[in-house]
């Protein structure tokens, strides 16, 4: 054989995996997920009711006001950066994760009583997802039980009966994936959706 035909094969061989592997493929996926899975496809964005896109159910988001379910505490401030300001360069790196400070170091032990003292000030019993933070920084959960500690809180800042709160605590807190995996956990940013509908 020529190696004029052996390259020739090599560069059709070459075209027909680029087309399979570069454009049929991607384009399968991407038909699928938007078929099969459009919400999830497309970030498993949440609106408000008046329409506006106001976060991804995936991405935890910070709330300090009382009228609202505190979610757990980040080591990154990724969700509250500020695209016309952002200094530490969070929107341009997607950054995520712990602040790997060890048990011992006394930054975190600072933060973790700071944060204790404004949930006792609050008259949330400080349980653990309200105070450490999670591995990636941007879980958008909270436990149950983390939940329930704050009913207290929001009806009467939003002057609503506590069985109402706790009935949308019960509504919204998702289950063990399938059934076995992992613990179950209420969205904080879903909870908060159905606070304002009521």
């Amino acid at each position: 054989m020529s190696i004029i035909k052996e390259l020739g094969k090599a560069i059709r061989v070459t075209i027909v995996l680029w087309v399979l592997v570069a454009l049929l493929y991607p384009l399968t996926v991407f038909a699928l997920g938007q078929v099969a899975f459009p919400d999830q496809a497309n970030g498993s964005l949440l609106t408000n009711n008046q329409g506006e896109t106001i976060g991804s159910a995936l991405i935890g988001q910070p709330f300090h006001n009382d009228r609202y379910f505190w979610s757990r505490p980040s080591a990154i401030a990724y969700s509250t950066a500020n695209p016309g300001s952002d200094t530490a360069g969070l929107l341009k790196t997607g950054i995520s994760g712990a602040s790997n400070l060890a048990p011992s170091n006394p930054a975190l032990k600072e933060r973790i009583q700071s944060d204790r003292a404004i949930l006792e000030q609050a008259g949330i019993s400080p349980i653990a997802d309200l105070l450490y933070t999670s591995g990636s920084g941007l879980d958008p959960h909270i436990s149950p039980a983390a939940a329930q500690a704050q009913i207290d809180r929001i009806a009467q800042a939003r002057n609503l009966d506590e069985a109402e709160v706790a009935s949308l605590i019960q509504t919204y807190t998702e289950g063990r994936f399938l059934g076995l995996f992992g613990e179950p956990g209420v969205n904080v940013l879903r909870l908060n959706l159905a606070l304002d509908a009521l």
